[in-house]
């Protein structure tokens, strides 16, 4: 199975952007998946999840992010709004069979994608 990440790229503060993440596998709804994100010198950290019939995000982002999963594409997005500087990082999708928005939140996911590249100019 391989989860691919795409649809970084650069922006200005207050811009929108959305990344994608398709998953290759016959069994793609039983999955929970996850945003992750690391910024320079920092270390990797949560941003959102989806599984079950729920969603999670990071305070950070509340309001702004939006997860959300496309079965019949085996495809997760994050739509990203209001995006501000201190959320420029490298993204990472992930995933975990049977796993809820919150274990997705607060377990080491099984599965990781290649990361995309997110700039927020000021």
């Amino acid at each position: 199975v391989q989860l691919q990440a795409s649809g970084g790229g650069l922006v200005q503060a207050g811009g929108s952007l959305r990344l994608s993440c398709a998953f290759s596998t016959r069994t793609f709804s039983k999955y929970g998946f996850g945003w992750f994100r690391q910024a320079p010198g920092q270390e990797r950290e949560f941003v959102a999840a989806a599984g079950g019939s729920s969603t999670s995000y990071v305070d950070s982002v509340k309001g702004r992010f939006t997860i959300s999963r496309d079965n019949a594409r085996n495809a997760v997005y994050l739509q990203m709004n209001s995006l501000k500087p201190e959320d420029t990082a490298v993204y990472y999708c992930a995933a975990s069979a049977w796993a809820t928005a919150q274990e997705m939140g607060v377990n080491p996911p099984a599965l990781w994608g290649q990361g995309t590249l997110v700039t927020v100019s000021s």
